[in-house]
């Protein structure tokens, strides 16, 4: 009988590794991103609503969108940070979404993070419902997706389950922001 419970488990367990790579969020590569509103907790704005998107223009872009503030994406967004520090001359910026359905308790968040990863390059903002802008295509299965674009077409997408964006990840969403710097 453990001759069979075995392979089977191995099956399911290799299945479940293929379905967490093949997350589908966000926008695909070469489409344009929408507008959309957010409430600015830390940035230049801080306190007022507004599109990001929109200020930002054609410029190069890195968004992430997150349902969690986990050590790793506090990482993320501290690379991405130093990234826009070390590209102001290729008018790099970025954003950070945190798709919430408590708006008040979500700015807390980001203002902590802010605080101690001394983020001072990309603006933290919160957006109003956990599914996010709906023209983005945010799956609901996804904990985290990064979109980058520039002359507003998405470059490189990434999208991870909840608590599934490693070290290793943050790393490789960082390298990738040299995708959209040409």
């Amino acid at each position: 009988m453990t001759r069979f419970i075995v392979p089977a488990f191995a099956v399911l367990a290799t299945a479940s590794l293929v379905i967490a790579a093949d997350l589908k969020s966000g926008l695909d590569k070469g489409e344009s991103p929408a507008a959309f509103n957010v409430k600015d907790i830390t940035g230049p704005n801080k306190g007022k609503s507004l599109c990001y998107r929109c200020q930002y223009g054609a410029k190069p872009v890195a968004t992430v969108f997150t349902r969690e503030i986990t050590p790793e994406v506090a990482a993320l967004v501290q690379e991405i940070d130093q990234a826009v520090g070390a590209n102001k001359d290729k008018k790099m910026c970025a954003f950070v979404v945190l798709l919430t359905d408590d708006a008040d308790a979500g700015a807390k968040q980001l203002e902590k993070l802010a605080a101690d990863k001394k983020i001072a390059n990309v603006p933290l903002t919160v957006y109003d419902g956990a599914a996010g802008p709906e023209s983005y295509k945010i799956a609901k299965d996804a904990g985290v997706t990064v979109l980058m674009w520039n002359k507003m077409r998405v470059q490189a997408n990434h999208a991870f389950a909840p608590g599934k964006l490693t070290t290793d990840d943050v790393k490789k969403i960082a390298a990738d922001t040299s995708t959209i710097l040409n």
